[in-house]
């Protein structure tokens, strides 16, 4: 290994992700990206969903390359790790046991720190990773945690000093892409492709109902529904309903859903008074999102912040900066720790 120059105060952080179906590990030094690695699994598509006991099985297949190819990639030894983050919650709980199980065993046999990470505090704090010509949110700040299990408003005060002031009371904002894409014939993950097609058609072109909900909270199973019936009703009337109309109905899927998004999110600010707006979690890649909060900056006059897209989806980079933290604030977890399917900001 060639020599470097070494800094006494150099914090070298190995993050670890695992609690769906993407096998991560990420080093940071100080704060800066070293190396991100991401092993996607491919088996899933088949089945149209993420299957739990496969992705465990993949993950065991996949945890120890990619940590190496992390650690070889960010040049260094294991020994000049300071401390391992790893994912403990929320997730799926075969997922999780992986990536918690070796987190513990690697800190272990390194004699070196173990610092437990919640995923959805993760995808928020993935805004303060050294990253050049991206501006970080000054606190407080509202984070909205949009995934295909969450969907969340966050006032967010300090690194870990978080309060849920909305969420969604059945399904999340992923999973309302995703289903519709499935009734639409689309292979999955459907919600990038729905995007992709929105962004060439008419987002008025048909109407679906926005549901209403109290408060900041969300619902999507009644919207689901009404994209069910919809595309069943008129596919009796035209077999190649869909096929002739795929463009115009997936905008209008996207406009709908983003409008649901950013009707709470105008609500939470005019509560509040916090006008500084930041998004994490995998459907912050989608582009009408995107776009909605950029006009809202503008036409509101919001500070809004949106990662980099590889921060978006689930990545071991976001663990490793809410290890970094935790590491600053001498945060560590036992060895006794387990893992939590749910796990509460």
């Amino acid at each position: 290994m060639p020599n470097k120059p070494q800094i006494a105060e150099d914090i070298y952080i190995l993050g670890i992700e695992s609690s769906c179906d993407d096998t991560a590990a990420a080093v940071l030094c100080n704060g800066k990206i070293q190396s991100n690695i991401v092993a996607t699994q491919q088996v899933h598509q088949q089945y149209g969903g993420v299957v739990p006991e496969l992705a465990s099985r993949a993950h065991q297949q996949n945890i120890v390359p990619v940590i190496h190819q992390a650690i070889a990639k960010a040049n260094i030894g294991k020994k000049e790790i300071s401390a391992i983050a790893f994912t403990r919650g929320p997730g799926l709980m075969g997922s999780l046991l992986v990536g918690t199980s070796f987190a513990k065993s690697l800190a272990m046999g390194l004699g070196i720190p173990l610092i437990e990470v919640n995923h959805m505090q993760a995808h928020i704090l993935a805004h303060f990773i050294e990253e050049e010509g991206f501006k970080k949110p000054a606190f407080p700040f509202l984070a909205m945690t949009i995934s295909g299990g969450h969907t969340q408003i966050v006032k967010v005060n300090d690194y870990f000093s978080m309060e849920v002031i909305g969420e969604t009371t059945d399904d999340a904002v992923g999973e309302a892409f995703d289903k519709s894409a499935k009734i639409l014939g689309l292979p999955y993950p459907g919600g990038p492709l729905v995007d992709k097609y929105a962004n060439e058609g008419d987002p008025k072109a048909f109407k679906f109902p926005k549901p209403k909900v109290s408060g900041l909270n969300f619902s999507f199973s009644g919207f689901k529904t009404a994209v069910l019936y919809f595309i069943e009703k008129q596919t009796r009337e035209d077999p190649d309903f869909i096929e002739k109309n795929l463009k115009d109905i997936c905008a209008s899927i996207q406009y709908t859903i983003v409008e649901i998004l950013m009707d709470k999110l105008k609500k939470a600010v005019k509560e509040t008074g916090i006008n500084r707006v930041a998004i994490g979690g995998g459907v912050s890649a989608n582009s009408g999102i995107r776009n909605a909060l950029y006009d809202a900056e503008k036409r509101y006059k919001w500070q809004c912040f949106i990662p980099k897209f590889e921060y978006t989806t689930d990545n071991a980079a976001m663990i490793a900066i809410a290890g970094h933290y935790k590491y600053l604030k001498k945060e560590f977890s036992d060895f006794s720790t387990t893992a939590q399917a749910r796990y509460k900001i």
